[in-house]
């Protein structure tokens, strides 16, 4: 005795599918919102007076792989003056960072007189 009692009766396919018969949905104009990535590298290097600049920018957004590249050359001035604005800016945020650690230090803030 098999397990289902009442068996079904096959049927053929149909031979013609109508166009509209599913609803088909089309495919959004951006492409993978949740991967998407950015790379720069730049260099600058100074070699006698001229300083010389190469960049390199990439991302993938939107399905689509961009690529950007150059080089070029500037005045000497124009790299050190560069160079300094960074150290002071570098200079600048380690001050910061160090004050917010300050109190962390046994000799830092205001000494209390001693009591007798």
């Amino acid at each position: 005795m098999s397990k289902h009692p009442v068996r079904r009766a096959e049927r053929a396919l149909p031979k013609v599918v109508e166009r509209d018969a599913v609803e088909v949905m089309e495919p959004t104009s951006r492409a993978s919102p949740f991967f998407s990535f950015r790379y720069s590298y730049t260099e600058i290097s100074a070699a006698g007076g001229k300083a010389r600049v190469r960049s390199r920018k990439a991302r993938f957004e939107d399905g689509k792989l961009t690529s950007e590249a150059f080089e070029g050359e500037l005045d000497r001035s124009a790299y050190e003056q560069m160079v300094s604005q960074a150290q002071h800016h570098f200079l600048g945020q380690t001050a910061l960072l160090m004050q917010s650690l300050s109190w962390l230090l046994p000799f830092s803030g205001k000494r209390r007189p001693d009591r007798d």
